[in-house]
């Protein structure tokens, strides 16, 4: 029998070798339906760190939903060191509603930490601060590119933090980039609280994508296991190391017009690489994308009409692209991990 103490969130007690979903209130809908933060909780027998794995926080960023929902069928869970805290849906009401936003039309990610009797998204960031984040010792917070683009599975790191680096190479993602903290977000103020947060980005909104799904399920693993909480048994191997990119630039639509992308995520490039082209309805006038650059397409449109300035490829500049690549190549060709023919 475990002698570790039960582990408490909401007035809620796991024992340890148990696992729970604990629902905290959150609100109330206008028509009296009771919204909740649902948290499932997997208490280990041994002692280990608490991680806690985030996802819609933005709620139109589904793919990070059914990443923690393959995370929580895998192998080896009901025999972890530590407590895993799996969060799959924060922002219930953009989820909900298929948009990034709550009602109150605030990003969840520019308000945190919070305030207990502020706006709604700041009550909501106070919840998830307080019953969560700071009940942990590291976290994974899941998301996508915005609608209407796709991203190439990629983590971000707080700069000068080489725990974080650490945790990033063993994520594994094909491509890692340092990114300032921003005023309000969920990483600003999880390291205020002294939380490192690993920022997984990939895919596209409202869309689950299978090399974002494959990436992020075996990225996680490898961190626990990285961590001490799993072992190696089923432990998905690691493509080609992950590239850390020092800078990146997005080019844009030069008019606005029809566009054709002729590269996708996880490309390479070099300087006068063609990317696409831009041209008016007639095919009269037609302006092409040139690369200016060495590096890996990290992040695309998927709109074909454009208005001069819209953002069209994000390029992460490396001399390393083709190592970035052949990670992809492994992601897709690695064996399906869980339920793979429930995907759409």
């Amino acid at each position: 029998m475990s002698s570790r103490q039960p582990f408490q969130i909401n007035h809620h007690e796991i024992l340890p070798g148990t696992r729970q979903t604990v629902d905290i209130p959150v609100s109330t809908l206008s028509d009296h339906t009771p919204v909740h933060l649902s948290v499932h909780v997997i208490h280990g027998t041994r002692p280990g760190p608490v991680l806690f794995v985030s996802a819609a926080i933005h709620g139109d960023e589904v793919i990070g939903v059914e990443i923690v929902r393959r995370l929580l069928k895998a192998d080896g869970l009901d025999d972890i060191a530590g407590t895993l805290l799996a969060v799959p849906i924060v922002n219930s009401f953009g989820f909900l509603n298929h948009s990034r936003y709550l009602p109150d039309r605030r990003d969840l990610n520019r308000v945190f930490p919070g305030l207990s009797e502020g706006s709604m998204a700041s009550r909501l960031a106070h919840i998830f601060m307080t019953e969560v984040v700071q009940r942990s010792d590291v976290g994974i917070d899941l998301h996508s590119a915005a609608i209407h683009r796709t991203n190439l599975p990629q983590i971000r790191l707080t700069p000068d933090n080489e725990r974080l680096a650490a945790l990033g190479r063993a994520f594994g993602a094909p491509v890692m980039m340092n990114s300032k903290l921003r005023e309000g977000s969920l990483r600003m103020a999880a390291k205020a609280a002294g939380i490192d947060v690993l920022l997984y980005e990939a895919g596209e909104s409202l869309r689950f994508d299978e090399l974002a799904a494959r990436a992020g399920v075996s990225g996680i693993l490898r961190v626990m296991h990285h961590l001490g909480m799993i072992g190696a048994e089923n432990l998905p191997e690691a493509g080609a190391n992950p590239v850390l990119c020092r800078d990146s630039r997005w080019y844009r639509a030069p008019a606005g017009g029809v566009f054709r992308g002729y590269l996708t995520i996880g490309d390479t490039v070099e300087p006068g690489t063609s990317l696409g082209a831009v041209s008016d309805p007639f095919g009269e006038v037609e302006a092409e994308v040139l690369s200016d650059s060495t590096g890996i397409i990290i992040g695309r449109t998927n709109m074909p009409v454009v208005y001069e300035g819209d953002a069209l490829f994000h390029i992460a500049e490396t001399p390393r692209g083709d190592a970035a690549a052949e990670g992809v190549s492994a992601h897709l060709d690695a064996a399906p991990l869980y339920d793979e023919d429930e995907i759409i």
